[in-house]
C-alpha cells in the first residue's frame, strides 16, 4: 500500500484505460478526466470489479495499476476520500 505517494497530484487530469476485459464486456475502454482524484473516483466506484482489474491509471506520463489505483483511492491525501469500506482487487 502506498502510505504517501511521492509527488503524486490529485488535481492533475488522468486517463483511465480499462484493459482486455472490457472490450469483451463491451466497455468503454479509455477515459479521460479533468481530475485523477475523479478518475480514481470512477474507477474504484463506478467499473465492474472484472473490468478493474486490467486497469491502468495514466497520469503525467507515469502509469498506475489496480492495486496502486486502490491505495491512492483510500491515501488520505485523496480530497474526494474513500467512500467504500471493502477493498476491490
Amino acid at each position: 500500500m502506498i502510505n504517501s505517494p511521492p509527488a503524486f497530484d490529485y488535481s492533475a487530469p488522468a486517463e483511465l484505460y480499462t484493459g482486455k476485459r472490457s472490450r469483451r464486456l463491451g466497455k468503454v475502454r479509455y477515459q479521460r478526466f479533468e481530475s485523477a482524484a475523479r478518475a480514481l473516483q470512477y474507477a474504484i466506484e463506478a467499473m465492474p470489479r472484472e473490468t478493474l482489474a486490467d486497469a491502468v491509471l495514466e497520469i503525467d506520463e507515469q502509469r498506475f495499476g489496480p492495486v496502486e489505483i486502490a491505495a491512492l483511492y483510500e491515501h488520505p491525501a485523496n480530497p474526494l476520500g474513500s467512500s467504500t469500506v471493502n477493498q476491490r482487487i
